[in-house]
């Protein structure tokens, strides 16, 4: 093995060691000799567009995201191109490598059998229940919160390349990397970003992701004006269906509906496209499966690892919670074959934030899954291990101000012991984002219970009052008893928040 030494286009040294340690299905990769970065060279010769592309992804587009205010945050969710070199006539980037925890540690069960140990950990292990719970070691899994928090990172990652007027093309289990145990993801392959109208996709997309429209024209010459290719509309087909697949563990579109008894890949351009139909359809459940179909078409050694995620008495998306709920309903039956209705990844951003406000601790110990979102039931029940909640539950229903009065804001926040409160949820003009500022991401307020009561305290607000008692000034670092009812205002500017506190004995 031996170091190549080359100047990249920016005129930066690069040095590489000149052996493959992974190939794509387009390229070669090499890692540079500090290992800091790896340089990824393109089997196939490179036309005068792809070249084009390239410069402006490393170039315009990475400023556009890298070099606005908040920028440092896209480091850890983008593993995006920062240089172009060529060697040998070949064209290649110059790519970051992949955090640490991206890689397995403990690998699957039985001794990592699968030799996954040191690999990359590609979504598609933590998207199947029988890859999460049949192969990899408990120690590579994560608890159901974690999901939910990489899914926040996904569609934020995704709603920042639309809002600069770019596309992936291949958002998939296997363009995003996922570590469970710090709740982080990465989008990979970056290089293949679609500008409408100026850089065409290079692929079409990979199997489960590609939208209905894309499969069912998938035959037609790419010149035809009917072909419809990646653009940022399959992206949020791809993402709805990465966002489902997480949370749930099972496709939203692969029932038991068969489409060609005779041709099994007609079958799966019909089932994926023309005929795409979302398992949980409200009204037409031709494609919807019961645990009784589960078991007839699956080996019993898979059973135990299939359920509860495939039962969808059990386990229905409803119990995603109101929010995502609504767009989970939006994306598979509104949107399905209709683009324009789809959820934007804004639209998921937000859903997801507010779910993580709903969010419960399972009262069972040994649940695998540890949390679960509470879905406006007055009886909750864990809906992955069946344990009711018992106790009492107080419900932060959020009102915001406008003018002189304040609104419902279409906002709960559920009170666990310990779960703080920050600046998103004391003004509606800020949000969980790339751009909080350092202050903002510090707790304001936190809740206790004591002595079989639930108390708010509050730790830095300096215009917290108790309504109820007459506009009570709550000082930091002093306390009011969350009772039904009560109304604890946190914020007097115009979006500032006032809670209206709901107790529900279970």
């Amino acid at each position: 093995m031996s170091v190549i030494r080359l100047t990249a286009k920016d005129g930066s040294p690069v040095e590489f060691n000149d052996k493959i340690i992974g190939a794509g299905g387009m390229k070669d990769v090499y890692f540079c000799t500090d290992k800091s970065c790896v340089v990824c060279f393109f089997r196939a010769k490179q036309d005068a567009n792809a070249r084009d592309r390239l410069e402006n992804i490393v170039g315009r587009y990475r400023q556009s995201i890298f070099g606005q205010t908040g920028g440092d945050y896209w480091k850890d969710l983008y593993c995006w191109p920062e240089r172009i070199v060529e060697w040998e006539g070949k064209l290649g980037i110059v790519v970051p490598t992949y955090a640490g925890h991206f890689f397995f540690r403990h690998g699957s069960v039985c001794n990592d059998s699968l030799l996954i140990k040191g690999k990359e950990k590609e979504g598609k292990w933590f998207a199947s229940p029988f890859l999460k719970y049949g192969q990899l070691s408990p120690n590579e899994r994560g608890e159901w919160f974690s999901y939910l928090r990489i899914c926040i990172k996904i569609a934020r990652g995704v709603r920042r390349m639309h809002a600069a007027g770019l596309a992936h093309s291949d958002l998939s289990y296997k363009n995003v990397l996922v570590d469970p145990i710090t709740a982080n993801a990465s989008i990979i392959d970056i290089d293949g970003l679609v500008v409408p109208g100026k850089f065409a996709p290079d692929v079409v997309g990979t199997p489960d992701f590609i939208a209905p429209e894309v499969m069912q024209t998938l035959k037609l010459n790419a010149r035809d004006p009917n072909r419809k290719l990646p653009s940022r509309q399959t992206d949020q087909h791809a993402l709805a269906v990465l966002i489902y697949m997480y949370l749930l563990n099972r496709h939203p579109l692969r029932g038991r509906k068969i489409h060609d008894c005779d041709d099994i890949n007609r079958d799966e351009e019909l089932a994926m496209g023309q005929n795409a139909l979302f398992i949980e359809h409200d009204s037409d459940t031709s494609n919807r499966y019961d645990t009784a179909w589960v078991k007839r078409n699956e080996p019993p050694s898979r059973i135990p690892n299939l359920l509860p995620w495939q039962d969808l008495d059990v386990l229905p998306y409803k119990a995603l919670g109101p929010y995502l709920a609504e767009l989970v309903k939006k994306a598979f039956e509104e949107g399905l074959h209709n683009p324009g209705l789809r959820p934007s990844a804004d639209d998921w951003e937000t859903a997801l934030v507010k779910t993580s406000d709903l969010i419960q601790q399972c009262a069972n110990p040994t649940c695998p899954q540890k949390w679960f979102p509470f879905n406006n039931s007055t009886r909750p029940v864990c809906p992955f291990c069946r344990t009711p909640f018992r106790g009492i539950l107080p419900i932060l229903n959020l009102y915001y101000k406008q003018g002189n009065s304040f609104r419902p804001d279409n906002h709960r926040v559920m009170v666990y012991n310990g779960v703080r409160l920050y600046a998103w949820h004391v003004n509606r003009r800020v949000f969980p984002n790339e751009r909080l500022t350092p202050e903002q991401k510090q707790p304001v307020g936190y809740f206790q219970f004591y002595n079989g009561q639930w108390f708010l305290v509050n730790k830095t607000l300096q215009t917290m009052k108790d309504i109820t008692d007459n506009g009570k000034p709550i000082v930091p670092d002093g306390a009011v008893q969350l009772t039904d009812g009560r109304q604890i205002l946190l914020s007097e500017e115009d979006g500032g928040r006032l809670i209206q506190v709901q107790m529900v004995q279970c």
